[in-house]
């Protein structure tokens, strides 16, 4: 998860540990001078810290997205990027993941909630 305030990241990850909490979630939030905004940096740690081989994520807002793309194309593990809406990708797929849903099912339930 990519949020461009650290406390929106660390209150969703907290919400998804309630209901998931066999899902390794990481995540990155705000900027490296502990403002509002991304850093690629902190989206590449959060993609390594993560002990999934294969990766879901989310994010909020455009710059959010593009570290998040710098960040996949460096990155050896299968990465999936959503343009959902961010707690509501972030909670569906976690829940699904918790109940052992395969990839494919999750993909067609956030497919739903496509930001259009």
């Amino acid at each position: 998860m990519v949020s461009h305030v650290e406390a929106i990241a660390q209150g969703l990850k907290q919400l998804i540990e309630q209901v998931a909490g066999d899902v390794p979630v990481t995540f990155a939030g705000g900027s490296e001078d502990d403002g509002v905004g991304t850093s690629f940096e902190a989206v590449n740690q959060a993609i390594i810290d993560n002990e999934a081989d294969e990766i879901l994520a989310f994010y909020d807002l455009g710059s959010a997205k593009m570290n998040l793309e710098l960040a996949i194309e460096s990155s050896d593990k299968s990465i999936d990027l959503f343009d959902v809406a961010f707690i509501e990708g972030v909670y569906t797929a976690a829940s699904l993941l918790q109940a052992d849903a395969p990839t494919s099912a999750i993909k067609e339930e956030l497919d739903q909630l496509i930001v259009k």
